[in-house]
């Protein structure tokens, strides 16, 4: 077994070396990579396991993780993070392959945690979230009411700035629907439509930003995914 760490802190990549030879005995090989980029291109000399940052300088850990799973689809790769937003378990759960293991653990578990999440994960090939993010989805739902697939593309497109015209036209939906969908928002992210002295716009994008549902990372997805778009209409 070969393991790839992708950690930028030096003081955490320690810590996961040691994790992983109290875990992993059988691990051959273990190498660092301290940012996003450099791990998409380590994991190309037949890295087969890999663990995961997820915000990194260069290159965050979702967008080098779509990268390995698109040339190395049966990668197994545990994030390793101290963050649980919403917005980052969507993006996750919009890259990870049919059928691969993968894994999710908190910064803050302990210890024995994250050594259950390596060998579950890396060694055993299983599906394994952290307990307690399940505790923060449902702190978080409980804020966004489960915001829909749907409702959550709107809201990306407000976030960036399209009206509804163009939410509609990109979302093959009606104006009808869009504005439908906004008001499902609204309603979800607690944001008051009866007060007319509120852009219940830019109140829902704040919501959201609050709420975990949106984060830097979503936005900057959001901000390529549109300028593409943008590009294939011209």
């Amino acid at each position: 077994m070969k393991v790839l760490l992708v950690e930028d802190d030096p003081l955490h990549a320690a810590f996961l070396r040691d994790a992983v030879d109290h875990a992993l005995p059988e691990a051959l090989q273990v190498l660092l990579a301290d940012n996003g980029r450099d791990g998409e291109v380590m994991a190309r000399q037949g890295m087969d396991c890999v663990v995961m940052d997820l915000q990194m300088r260069d290159r965050n850990g979702i967008d080098a993780a779509r990268t390995i799973w698109t040339e190395r689809p049966d990668t197994r790769i545990l994030f390793w993070s101290n963050y649980a937003d919403e917005a980052y378990l969507r993006g996750l759960a919009r890259i990870v392959p049919h059928g691969s293991p993968y894994g999710y653990v908190l910064k803050t578990a302990p210890v024995h945690r994250l050594h259950l999440a390596l060998r579950a994960v890396l060694a055993e090939g299983q599906v394994l979230v952290d307990r307690e993010i399940h505790r923060i989805q449902q702190r978080q739902t409980s804020v966004t009411r489960g915001l829909s697939d749907s409702e959550y593309q709107v809201l990306l497109d407000l976030a960036v700035g399209l009206p509804d015209r163009l939410i509609a036209l990109r979302r093959n939906m009606s104006e009808r629907t869009v504005q439908n969908r906004l008001l499902q928002l609204y309603d979800k992210l607690g944001v008051e439509t009866a007060e007319a002295a509120i852009n219940k716009r830019v109140r829902a994008v704040t919501r959201a930003l609050a709420s975990g549902a949106l984060n830097i990372e979503a936005l900057r997805a959001a901000e390529t995914d549109l300028h593409l778009w943008l590009g294939s209409r011209r």
